[in-house]
């Protein structure tokens, strides 16, 4: 441990601490724009600087690490104008159209300027002007709001490993781009949304699809069927001032149904469908001599990452949908004949924590006889926004429950959520199969967590079975490095490819670098999800009533020819960059 001065109250932190650490254990705020932990350290933006006694000039507080016996000031009228003259001078080349920014009031640039207490600027000049890229069926990219702080190349290069995205060129017109200033459609980037997530302005931000929406909402001939993914409940109770992780599944369903909705279902219903294909996919292979290992397909940015990274192992995906897609598929089939409805007919909305379902659906593969299985996908931001443009007193609603007969879901579809969550699932019921029983032991605890990368072995009918479960693209990387250079022992693996899983995603609310820094969002979020499995009744997806009556009238059994024409997916290679 170390002792030191900071705005004269004398604190004491372990070696090896910045001083901007230090400062926040001790109560003792630092603006910061550039800084991200564990991601972003550069020193960049400057606005943390400091003052050490005995020191000529500023420290930057984010990398400069405290001493035995400094005297460090934070607030002194020299660093006050520093800090407004370097934020001034961001603020000269930023586009200021706060007003109808989609990060209005959640901006970390705006929050600085308002902390600062600046009302003009005074170095107002030249503003460069760049073409916005919205080429992208997820991500729309608008350099004339970013502020160079870097935090979405870091995430691109440290968290996932791909780098589409870097600083270019020097000086005043320096520009974070893709090779060839290609739209990032057309390069590696793989639509997870972390840079959305990383970044403190509207610079980067989802493909919004609200109007669309509104538009066949109010259209008579459209009959609009919405489902809303685990991890949207636990998540968007944050749009409106709730605590982190508020399950509002009650409150959420009743503004869908309040917004005009014809139908309110529950993907968590999809994700039992996706176990009960996958775990018998994986029990086919298991016994059958099929690809191994089995790596799970819901997340379409990890997808998308192997299509275009390894695409002589994409053998090894699973060929289910993801359970949005799954489920859409199912209204427009089974749904449409049971009731009626003329499914060309039936617009299906998906809300997802995820901004790369928004290019899933757009995939070419994702139809069955011309009817596309999703027609449009909602962040659980859009929704927010939604349920604000309508007017509703979110916190004040009463709960309602999904329609049914496409709302019943179990405790293992809620878990789908989160890192592990979808292996758990799956094991629950390739267990219970390969076994012949119903197991009683069905949580599989070596796999939660937020480790990037989980193993375990277990023994399920007289086999040794070797699992992982992967989060993040870095991650994803190492796994797949192992089975192409033949090091690979598992049978079954989970990867996500964000952090800490969908609870993560780049679609739900964002946090700010301190937030961000100072509490662990995944781990509530995920708390939440498995509260609700532990709560349910039915926690197996096999011994979902609305399930089995499904396969019985419609599927037949799972893995059926049925199955794979509406369940089931291909993949293929993808270029790296499409110029």
């Amino acid at each position: 441990m170390i002792n030191l001065t900071i705005d004269g109250k004398q604190v004491q932190v372990k070696e090896n601490t910045t001083i901007l650490e230090a400062a926040r254990q001790n109560g003792i705020d630092i603006p910061t724009l550039c800084f991200l932990k564990g991601i972003n350290m550069a020193g960049d933006c400057r606005m943390c600087i400091v003052e050490i006694e005995g020191r000529k000039g500023f420290a930057t507080s984010c990398i400069q690490v405290a001493e035995e016996g400094m005297v460090v000031r934070t607030n002194s009228p020299e660093i006050l104008e520093a800090r407004k003259t370097i934020l001034d001078l961001i603020l000269s080349n930023h586009h200021i159209d706060c007003l109808t920014c989609v990060r209005g009031g959640n901006c970390e640039l705006q929050q600085l300027a308002k902390k600062l207490n600046i009302r003009e600027i005074e170095y107002e000049g030249e503003k460069l002007e760049h073409e916005i890229d919205d080429k992208s069926p997820a991500i729309v990219r608008d350099f004339n709001k970013c502020v160079l702080c870097r935090r979405c190349v870091a995430t691109c290069k440290k968290v996932q490993n791909v780098g589409a995205i870097d600083c270019t060129s020097r000086g005043f017109t320096s520009t974070i781009s893709t090779t060839y200033d290609c739209s990032l459609n057309d390069v590696d980037c793989t639509f997870c949304g972390q840079c959305i997530q990383s970044c403190p302005t509207g610079a980067l931000r989802e493909k919004e699809y609200i109007n669309e929406v509104w538009d066949k909402i109010n259209d008579e001939d459209s009959y609009v069927v919405v489902q809303t993914a685990p991890a949207v409940r636990v998540a968007l109770g944050e749009e409106f001032g709730m605590k982190i992780g508020t399950n509002v599944k009650g409150k959420m369903v009743t503004a869908l149904k309040q917004l005009g909705f014809d139908k309110v279902f529950d993907t968590n219903t999809g994700a039992d469908f996706t176990i009960m294909e996958e775990a018998n996919e994986f029990v086919e292979r298991l016994t059958n001599g099929g690809v191994l290992p089995m790596i799970t397909s819901c997340s379409p940015g990890w997808v998308r990452f192997a299509e275009k990274n390894y695409p002589e192992l994409l053998d090894h995906l699973s060929t289910c949908k993801s359970p949005h897609q799954m489920f859409g598929a199912i209204v427009k089939s089974y749904f449409a004949k049971k009731y009626d409805i003329d499914p060309k007919k039936i617009v299906m909305v998906s809300v997802m924590p995820c901004i790369a379902k928004k290019y899933e659906a757009s995939r070419e593969e994702m139809e069955v006889d011309g009817l596309r299985d999703v027609d449009y996908v909602l962040t659980t931001r859009e929704l927010a926004r939604m349920i604000r443009q309508a007017n509703i007193d979110f916190e004040n609603l009463e709960d309602s429950n999904f329609d049914d007969p496409m709302g019943e879901a179990t405790g293992a579809g809620a878990i789908f959520g989160t890192t592990g969550g979808v292996m758990e699932a799956a094991l629950r019921t390739a267990a219970d199969t390969l076994e012949g029983k119903d197991l009683k032991d069905i949580e599989y605890k070596e796999i939660r967590g937020e480790k990037g990368i989980k193993e375990a072995t277990l023994n399920i009918a007289g086999k040794e079975v070797k699992i992982a479960v992967a989060s993040s693209l870095a991650n994803a990387r190492k796994i797949m490095d192992k089975i192409k250079d033949g090091k690979c022992e598992y049978h079954f693996i989970e990867i996500m490819a964000c952090p800490g899983g969908c609870v993560m995603g780049g679609g739900q609310p964002i946090k700010d670098s301190k937030t961000r820094a100072t509490v662990d969002v995944r781990k509530l979020r995920a708390n939440s999800l498995y509260s609700i499995d532990e709560k349910s009744v039915i926690r197996k997806s096999h011994e979902n009533p609305a399930l089995k009556q499904i396969y019985k009238e419609f599927f037949g059994k799972a893995g059926s020819h049925v199955a794979h024409k509406y369940l089931h997916t291909s993949y293929s290679k993808k270029e790296k960059y499409e110029i």
